[in-house]
């Protein structure tokens, strides 16, 4: 995701050389992959989509539809919640559908759990969870991401990131965003193979535990990758889920509509925190 508005995006399928943040790919996944089972934590938040409480900015509602710090992102404007688009919450699950208006132009949506003053939920420590199934198609750009935002610094973590021009593989990522000098922020990104099609046939969960020491990556609840954690993480995250376009792909082959499906979005605090 882009912090930052107005900022460049770093595309971690380019080459590296040609951004002046570092960016640093790891190639291999756990070799052991350890199972989480958060049904010991404490939940402490709990979104099942039995309906949708969102407005555009805000305030008092669980959700907003644009990034708190007033930005979008790739190539689909994130369109303020209409009766029936961007956003659905039918049955349990929640709809988030991307399209063309007449003019041609592409839709999408997205939703924080803070506004842009800070209401809302936020957690510093925890394991945080998304089940969902995304759209198949190149151009598709879904993602479940953690953004802490601090005067100096901002930490963002990618739980998950799907480009829908590799559909046997998804990304996840930690960024150390500098506000104050953005060339010396810092970008680790892990692919996480899986088998072609997995992600749009059926619903997955996509987890990650923060701690004070590490940050650990799960697929499925097993383990696919972990880094230690930034000491610059001092403030809590704001949960957001979207789905975007490009990301730096072309997305004249996206499907038109794409409809990403998500089941939930709960939170945990974990044993001693």
């Amino acid at each position: 995701m882009n912090y930052f508005p107005g900022k460049f995006r770093i595309f971690i399928f380019m080459v590296a050389a040609a951004s002046a943040v570092p960016v640093i790919f790891s190639s291999m996944v756990a070799a052991e992959a350890e199972a989480i089972d958060p049904t010991s934590f404490v939940l402490t938040f709990n979104e099942d989509f039995d309906w949708l409480d969102v407005s555009a900015h805000g305030p008092d509602t669980r959700w907003i539809a644009h990034t708190p710090w007033n930005g979008d992102f790739g190539d689909a404007r994130f369109a303020d919640p209409g009766p029936d688009f961007p956003f659905t919450a039918r049955n349990g699950i929640l709809k988030i559908e991307a399209r063309k208006t007449a003019k041609g132009k592409w839709e999408s949506g997205l939703l924080a759990s803070t506004d842009s003053k800070g209401n809302g939920f936020k957690q510093l420590y925890g394991y945080f969870e998304m089940r969902a199934r995304f759209p198949a198609g190149e151009g598709v750009w879904p993602a479940f991401w953690l953004a802490s935002r601090g005067p100096e610094k901002a930490i963002e973590v990618d739980v998950t990131e799907h480009y829908g021009h590799f559909p046997d593989r998804y990304t996840a990522s930690l960024h150390i965003w500098d506000r104050k000098a953005p060339a010396l922020s810092k970008s680790f990104h892990q692919r996480v193979p899986v088998d072609e099609g997995t992600l749009s046939a059926g619903f997955h969960t996509y987890g990650v535990a923060v701690e004070a020491n590490r940050i650990r990556y799960f697929f499925d609840r097993r383990e696919v990758w972990s880094m230690a954690t930034p000491h610059e993480l001092e403030h809590p995250f704001t949960i957001l889920i979207d789905l975007g376009l490009g990301a730096g792909w072309p997305i004249e082959n996206a499907p038109n509509p794409s409809v990403m499906e998500v089941d939930y979005v709960r939170v945990w605090s974990l044993p001693g925190d």
